[in-house]
């Protein structure tokens, strides 16, 4: 596209996210393509917004939520004309993943429950608190596979330490590692497990990233190497190159494939619109925008379990 680009990493730092916008703008800068920080802060936000107006520069945000969920659809986005949205819909990731886990569950209840005790017990991997997409994704995976659990006449799903009131356990760096779930993991085995009769008989994660980290902590164990008898159903979110191996190995059951090269194709058109000297929704029609909020463009998710 003959574009010069210029990549900013923000360390997980709102802060160090800002400055980097602020140096941006002042190095010339005709363009902002923001990753958020803190996903779903309309402080954050609107402080962006603010800093690309007052230099009358467009800005794309994307993958990250840009308002919190208490907040009208569009509020943020609608502040400035030269601003726009290509990413996901967050609670569409938690709701496919949840159905997901609902129809597994279902389907081979017998097999999960390994204590036959006539419940599923599980573990939920959270990748940060205040993020939206985590939000969505750690409430909704659990309540839609409940409904399904219902309509199947089954049990819901039951967190697997009863002194855990939040029902899931966070990246407390809020980075979604794979470190934090294979230690959570590595922890959790110590205490629940076939030995003891309670073991953990599902695992739900945010991300790939934390499902892996889940896995190699089962395959210490002894676990998801292989053996149908011997397999723990592990769930993530991206649907990841080392998640697809994973999954065509039987260690995991199933992702959500979020699609990053959409996303990419997205954001280049708008900046395209840009280099052309266009408004930067312009010609936008075969794109999938929110029927509420005109400047923001909805990549969709899929579900992916290998086959």
């Amino acid at each position: 596209m003959g574009v010069k680009y210029q990549d900013y990493d923000g360390n997980n730092n709102q802060t160090t996210q800002n400055e980097q916008i602020d140096t941006a703008i002042q190095t010339g800068a005709n363009l902002l393509i923001v990753n958020i920080v803190t996903s779903g802060s309309n402080d954050a936000s609107t402080q962006i917004i603010d800093k690309a107006k007052a230099a009358d520069v467009p800005v794309i945000f994307f993958n990250r939520a840009v308002e919190d969920e208490k907040s009208e659809e569009g509020t943020i986005l609608g502040s400035y004309e030269k601003c726009a949205f290509v990413g996901t819909d967050a609670p569409e990731a938690g709701h496919m993943q949840g159905e997901m886990i609902g129809d597994y569950v279902v389907e081979n209840f017998d097999t999960v429950d390994l204590n036959g005790d006539g419940k599923i017990s599980y573990a939920m991997f959270m990748g940060q608190l205040g993020n939206a997409e985590a939000i969505y994704r750690t409430q909704f995976a659990v309540e839609d596979a409940n409904k399904k659990l219902e309509e199947a006449g089954k049990p819901a799903l039951e967190f697997f330490d009863p002194a855990n009131t939040d029902k899931y356990q966070v990246d407390q760096d809020g980075a979604w590692r794979a470190t934090a779930a294979n230690n959570y993991m590595t922890t959790n085995l110590s205490q629940y497990n076939e030995g003891n009769n309670n073991m953990i008989e599902l695992i739900i994660c945010n991300n790939d990233g934390m499902a892996e980290g889940a896995v190699a902590a089962l395959n210490d164990k002894g676990y998801n190497t292989g053996d149908p008898a011997k397999t723990i159903p592990v769930f993530g979110v991206d649907a990841t190159d080392a998640a697809k191996k994973l999954i065509a190995d039987g260690k995991m059951v199933g992702t959500i494939k979020q699609d990053a090269e959409g996303m990419a194709n997205g954001i280049a058109y708008l900046a395209k619109n840009i280099q052309a000297g266009k408004d930067l929704m312009a010609d936008t029609d075969s794109f999938n925008i929110s029927e509420k909020v005109s400047n923001k463009i909805y990549i969709p998710y899929a579900t992916y379990t290998g086959e």
